[in-house]
């Protein structure tokens, strides 16, 4: 599906709009949060909300943008780009889920919900299913729960549906773990808190992680396009036997080859996005974002270590910024689904085409 050029338009300034707000090469701000709570900037965040950025799969007519997956696919990759901390993906899911007031004041930052939905490393559903609710009370944990300090309430799948919990609410405690990139996740665990679920339809909520998925794949694809970038500059600057290195051949086909890995990352997160903006079926969508995500898990990981090598000694420097990239694709590759579990997906949803491929 090709865009139209009110729609291309439309993209181009919201990838400039994130230019502005989070400029890529200005990484001091990046470098100033990390190992810190809550690990990002709450008066940034009011900004993207006064943007538009976390409602902006929300429909018009309860708040949000009512933009498509294409747009908040080029938000994302931005964003990455500039290696932006703010926990936008985990937002835009969590204004999935909520109605109301709720998310009236999440999409206008007035306050911050987190969704926390994994119970185990290897799930990619937000079921609920291991925790137990009695009397109106839940018990039970929530594991890899992003950047959870600056979390106002979380968005905690239960069966059959949400239950939203405070963050000071008694029963809940929060064990924070730091990760690479200097973010952090948290597990949450409650003993009898008492709750409201909200019911909600299965269909909805598998169709807010897909998204994040596909949101973190093109987030990936910007961390490994602006290093791809970085490297080229580095290879054409860093001069060996009075030539700058970048002329060296066998330099040059590696470059070439991450070029290609970034070129088929584009087109495949392009794919799904237009997928997902179209009426495709529940299975071709989760095919679609399994595939995305696995190949840009891949190619960034594969991109930003290569990045490091070609810069040398100096690129496994914490000073040095190229490092920065590789960090933040170690910390994002499994979010929402690490490649391996995505082609399994896509293998069961796809059955011919895994045969033929075989």
């Amino acid at each position: 599906m090709s865009l139209g050029e009110e729609r291309l338009e439309s993209i181009r300034m919201i990838r400039d709009s994130a230019a502005a707000l989070a400029p890529r090469k200005d990484l001091k701000r990046v470098r100033a949060l990390r190992f810190s709570e809550p690990g990002f900037d709450r008066g940034l965040w009011r900004q993207m909300c006064a943007m538009g950025w976390v409602g902006l799969r929300v429909p018009e007519l309860e708040g949000g943008s009512g933009l498509g997956m294409a747009e908040l696919c080029a938000l994302a990759e931005e964003l990455g780009a500039a290696l932006v901390p703010e926990p936008l993906v985990a937002g835009v899911v969590a204004a999935h889920l909520l109605n109301g007031t709720d998310l009236a004041d999440h999409i206008a930052g007035r306050r911050l919900f987190i969704p926390a939905w994994q119970e185990w490393a290897g799930s990619l559903e937000f079921d609920g299913g291991e925790m137990r609710l009695r009397d109106g009370r839940l018990s039970g944990r929530k594991l890899f729960v992003p950047m959870a300090a600056g979390a106002d309430a979380y968005v905690l799948s239960v069966p059959h549906g949400v239950a939203i919990v405070p963050a000071a609410t008694e029963g809940m405690s929060r064990d924070l773990e730091q990760a690479q990139d200097g973010g952090h996740y948290a597990t949450l665990t409650l003993a009898g808190v008492p709750v409201q679920p909200i019911a909600m339809e299965r269909r909805r909520i598998a169709d807010a992680l897909d998204e994040a998925a596909l949101a973190t794949a093109a987030y990936l694809l910007g961390v490994a396009e602006q290093a791809f970038a970085l490297t080229l500059e580095y290879l054409c600057t860093r001069k060996q036997f009075g030539q700058p290195i970048g002329s060296f051949q066998a330099l040059q086909h590696r470059a070439v080859d991450l070029r290609l890995q970034l070129a088929l990352s584009r087109a495949s997160i392009g794919g799904a996005a237009a997928v997902l903006d179209g009426e495709a079926a529940p299975a071709a969508r989760q095919a679609a974002v399994s595939r995305a995500k696995a190949r840009a898990a891949d190619a960034a990981l594969l991109v930003t270590r290569q990045a490091v090598q070609l810069h040398g000694a100096i690129g496994y420097t914490d000073e040095f910024d190229i490092g920065l990239f590789l960090r933040k694709a170690m910390t994002l590759a499994n979010l929402y689904g690490s490649a391996a579990q995505h082609r399994a997906r896509y293998a069961r949803l796809t059955p011919s085409t895994a045969e033929a491929t075989a």
